[in-house]
């Protein structure tokens, strides 16, 4: 590439960042679309809904097209698969959007005649754009309703809107590893919820369901996650993490309120896997792609009823090993004729995403998708799944190609 091309890059950089300190949800597509005017590229910006099944197109001036599907489309496979895709041999490529490695959506890109996609640089650098788009996006959707608007395809309960407030991202990599959640019904989820968090080489994960329904078993969840950051984040190991949940619903609720779920550290340095068990189904491990047991230990009360007789469980991981952690709306989930979606079904369709080479967070949202299809309809009650993959691969395989292909340069 030319320096001139060099430097109008550059600049279009430094305009996406000078403006941003002013942007509002709805200046997102519109403004990249006048930046990157000037280095030969249309863009258009696509989010995906919250069901993660459509790609929608944020508003900017012109008309606006249909929503796209997630499967079935060029669009849905750049961004399944967290790949840059180009549209046979047109000057059109769809460029996954990610916010680290959360996938928020792509970016539709359409090069001019006078633009030269030919050179190694090109994808490259519209990688890169997407990427600080991603980071803006998440920057920017606070100020304003209009990316949550846009990614909603119906209305939002109380309860919902309480607990995906509390939520982190839905994957996060690191160096090791990668984590990746996601929760149905996505507009009324009542009681489930999930957590983690990497620091001095330890990631520390949880999977809570509150008991009960809507908002009620909503609070539950909020409360529990709460004293569990709250003690984390003073030091507070895993049996410490546990009893601050007990004396919170215990203090907070005269019903007694409970919640199960799973507590774990798993270090990122020797892969020892730490854990308690709060009433809830047991984590599955898979160990080259094929499930290897179930994590049985370490066994307690749900949260919300003290138990003194706890001991934390232990698991060795070796490298790639995967952890499952559901809840029991996926197993229980039912088809019209009473047939149980099942832990079987779970695990095979787990164990042929592995196969596929799928990255984390593409596995997570195909199983979630199998278990609406099997029920026919919104869950009867919350599914939750995370996966847990501790493997420097996996993780490069959450990252856009081109920052892939730094990554490895700097490692050489």
């Amino acid at each position: 590439m030319d320096r001139a091309t060099d430097l109008r890059w550059f600049e279009a950089i430094q305009d996406l960042l000078r403006g941003v300190h002013l942007w509002l949800p709805q200046d997102l597509a519109p403004s990249l679309a006048e930046v990157m005017a000037r280095v030969g590229l249309h863009t258009r910006v696509w989010v995906v809904n919250y069901e993660q099944t459509a790609l929608i197109p944020l508003r900017q001036p012109g008309a606006a097209p249909e929503p796209l599907p997630v499967d079935g489309s060029l669009a849905g496979r750049a961004f399944a698969r967290v790949r840059s895709a180009r549209a046979g041999d047109e000057r059109r490529w769809w460029v996954p959007m990610v916010d680290g490695t959360d996938r928020l959506g792509v970016i539709e890109v359409v090069a001019e005649e006078t633009a030269d996609t030919a050179e190694p640089d090109f994808l490259r650098r519209c990688e890169l754009v997407a990427g600080l788009i991603g980071h803006l996006a998440a920057a920017v959707e606070v100020r304003g309703d209009g990316l949550e608007r846009a990614r909603r395809s119906g209305s939002m309960s109380t309860n919902a809107e309480l607990l995906w407030a509390l939520l982190p991202p839905l994957t996060a990599s690191f160096d090791r590893a990668v984590v990746s959640a996601f929760l149905q019904p996505c507009y009324d989820v009542g009681g489930d919820g999930f957590d983690y968090a990497v620091d001095d080489g330890i990631m520390s994960l949880a999977v809570l369901d509150g008991a009960g329904r809507g908002l009620e078993a909503g609070l539950t969840c909020a409360v529990a996650l709460a004293a569990i950051r709250a003690t984390r984040r003073a030091g507070g190991g895993l049996v410490d993490q546990a009893r601050a949940v007990d004396r919170a619903l215990t203090e907070q609720f005269h019903d007694s309120r409970f919640a199960t779920g799973v507590l774990a550290e798993l270090d990122l340095e020797t892969g020892r896997l730490r854990y308690l068990n709060a009433g809830h189904p047991a984590p599955i491990v898979l160990r080259d792609g094929r499930a290897v047991g179930q994590l049985t230990g370490g066994r307690r009360l749900p949260l919300g009823l003290p138990d003194t007789d706890v001991e934390v469980a232990e698991e060795a991981f070796e490298p790639d090993d995967r952890l499952l952690l559901y809840t029991d709306g996926v197993t229980e989930a039912r088809t019209a004729a009473g047939d149980r979606f099942g832990e079987a079904r779970m695990i095979d369709l787990v164990e042929r995403s592995a196969a596929a080479g799928l990255p984390a967070p593409e596995t997570v949202r195909r199983l979630t998708h199998s278990v609406l299809e099997h029920q026919g309809g919104p869950p009867a009650d919350d599914a939750t799944l995370m996966l847990v993959q501790w493997s420097a691969a996996a993780a490069l395989n959450t990252v856009p190609k081109a920052a892939q292909e730094d990554k490895d340069e700097d490692a050489e």
